[in-house]
């Protein structure tokens, strides 16, 4: 993927937290990553490329497009990126162990119930909050809960008869105050339900009461000089206020979903499809449909939610839509969801649809931008030279020699004000000896359009001439004898005044400096210049590799590339000592070498 490939896409991209994904030509993902700016990370990868890691470059070259889904917060497209990688392990991530889990809270299914951090979600009736990418942030949260709500941390069978029967003792946390005693019925099952229902409200981020106790708490140990006392208090209340009980993209409370959303318009229909495995998103995709005769949403709905299902292979049970549908498949069980976690999801497709269609529209929008930019320039340009037709194609010629020797020249192609680089072309000047830059022209234009008269190929409305008068008028007297002058507005400009002139006509124009025809002519002008330059030096390399060197009797192409490997130039080959020469291509070679360059073996 290119930098210009990037540029393009880059004013659609939000700048939303999200999930990116780099994937080659064959669909195959590459890298994923997590950004809480997509547009601002993914611009980081077409930045600077010299302060790039070499894996960073590879993963860009190799990469054929970028995919993205967008999440509520960081904390959602951290989770979100840790399950695609599991899933699809990118062969430029770090690959994550399968073992490594998601942290939760877990409130134990059991008499006087237990509150602790786990990894593994068992469906035994638990309730589990989470997930959490921060092990410490989950720590602070237990600490504090711990020291509102003391709570038992053993794990005994507390039943009534084994409490009855003293069959446990209290432990080292009753004696410090950290439990109440109801393993020998210190507390009732009662009291201790009623903490753990404040708890729950807790963790499901219903803390406002808890918030201002532990705030007033805070200010009474800074009035009273505990300022320690404060900083801890405050620590703990920041990681409550930071708090996130629910993630959108991985939860506890759903297994394996189908999620679709559609938006239709005048002529097509979107429907987002959001694939949800153990509770985790695994893959999302927007369909595009065009209405055609059926425009009836909810069969619109009903056809994507077949076709994408047997796309991707779906066997869930469960489809999550906007409203009610009747589907064929009799085994689909259809979700309308108006709350909770289901609800959030299908929110979340929403959303994923909107920002697709938003970039949709401004692709277009830029698409129009372009072309009417490039329209402006054209009808400008048609405007100041006084054409018939627009210069939707437009070539120019430039020379290029070294006081008469390698003479070559270039010519350039321009389409719909852009240069079209597959259609440049370079010539090697044949029937011209000497510096003739007015029969160079000649030959070249004469080469030029007499092959595409021959093809039948279309030929350019605007050819420019870089130089003078002389130069043109050497192109005008090719254009003439092919019969074609009648259909090519031909123009040549002088570099030192930006002179415009047009064939017989003495007199020149002068198109305003600041006009974006003259931009362009330039542009063409410029690139003629250098695409001439950069052929005409590895022509003159290539003679001198071929001729300075390989003109001496008994030296070849490959000792002439030696040589020129080992010291860089002929120069430098001239100025080495015999000893230098020999060690290269040995004493026959080297002697005859001292002997063209006239020195002393």
């Amino acid at each position: 993927m290119t930098t210009e490939d990037y540029q393009r896409i880059s004013p659609t991209l939000p700048k939303e937290p999200g999930v990116y994904k780099f994937i080659n030509a064959e669909d195959t993902i590459l890298y994923v990553g997590k950004a809480k700016n997509l547009k601002k990370r993914l611009a980081s990868y077409f930045g600077n490329k010299k302060h790039q890691l070499n894996k960073t470059r590879t993963l860009v070259k190799n990469a054929d497009h970028i995919e993205y889904i967008i999440v509520e917060t960081e904390q959602d497209a951290l989770l979100l990126e840790n399950t695609l990688i599991k899933k699809y392990q990118p062969r430029y991530n770090v690959m994550l162990k399968d073992g490594k889990s998601y942290s939760y809270i877990c409130v134990k299914k059991e008499r006087f119930p237990r509150v602790f951090m786990t990894r593994q979600v068992i469906k035994d009736g638990s309730y589990y909050f989470g997930p959490y990418a921060s092990k410490t942030r989950i720590k602070i949260i237990l600490e504090l809960i711990k020291a509102l709500f003391p709570l038992r941390t053993c794990n005994y069978h507390l039943s009534d008869t084994n409490i009855k029967n003293g069959k446990f003792k209290v432990c080292l946390e009753y004696h410090i105050h950290n439990c109440k005693g109801p393993c020998e019925g210190h507390e009732s099952e009662e009291a201790y339900n009623q903490k753990i229902e404040q708890i729950k409200n807790i963790l499901k981020g219903n803390f406002g009461a808890v918030k201002q106790h532990f705030g007033a708490l805070m200010h009474q140990y800074a009035a009273d000089l505990e300022f320690e006392k404060a900083q801890q208090l405050k620590e703990k209340l920041t990681a409550f206020e930071n708090y996130q009980s629910k993630s959108t993209v991985v939860s506890t409370q759903i297994r394996d979903l189908d999620i679709f959303y559609i938006v239709t318009d005048e002529k097509m229909a979107y429907v987002n499809f959001i694939k949800v495995v153990n509770g985790a998103i695994m893959n999302t995709y927007t369909l595009e449909m065009t209405k055609n005769l059926n425009d009836d949403e909810a069969q619109l709905l009903g056809f994507a939610i077949l076709e994408l299902r047997e796309k991707f292979n779906s066997i869930t049970k469960e489809v999550v839509v906007p409203y009610e549908l009747n589907l064929s498949d009799p085994d689909i069980q259809i979700t309308v969801p108006k709350i909770g976690d289901k609800k959030k999801l299908l929110d979340l497709s929403e959303k994923n649809i909107r920002y697709f269609l938003l970039q949709k529209r401004k692709e277009e929008i830029n698409q129009i931008r372009k072309q009417t930019s490039a329209e402006r320039i054209l009808r400008t340009m048609q405007e100041d030279l006084q054409m018939q037709e627009l210069p939707l194609h437009i070539e120019c010629f430039d020379n290029s020699n070294l006081q008469g020797s390698f003479p070559v020249s270039s010519c350039v192609v321009f389409k719909n004000a852009k240069p079209s680089k597959k259609d440049y072309r370079h010539f090697n000047i044949k029937t011209v000896e000497g510096p003739n830059d007015f029969a160079s022209m000649e030959e070249v234009v004469y080469r030029r359009y007499k092959r595409l008269v021959n093809e039948g190929k279309d030929l350019p409305q605007l050819v420019i001439i870089d130089g003078g008068k002389g130069q043109l008028s050497a192109a005008y007297k090719i254009l003439k004898q092919l019969g074609i002058e009648d259909k090519i507005t031909l123009i040549g400009i002088a570099k030192r005044l930006e002179e415009i002139f047009f064939p017989e006509d003495p007199i020149p124009i002068y198109i305003n400096k600041k006009s974006e025809s003259l931009k362009l002519i330039q542009q063409a002008r410029n690139e003629a210049h250098r695409f001439a330059i950069t052929f005409h030096r590895n022509q003159r390399s290539k003679d001198f590799t071929s001729t300075e060197l390989t003109n001496i009797p008994g030296v070849g192409a490959k000792t002439a590339q030696k040589l020129l490997s080992h010291f860089g130039s002929v120069k430098k080959i001239k100025a080495a000592s015999i000893t230098d020469l020999r060690e290269v291509v040995g004493e026959a070679v080297s002697d005859k070498l001292m002997k063209y360059f006239g020195k002393e073996s």
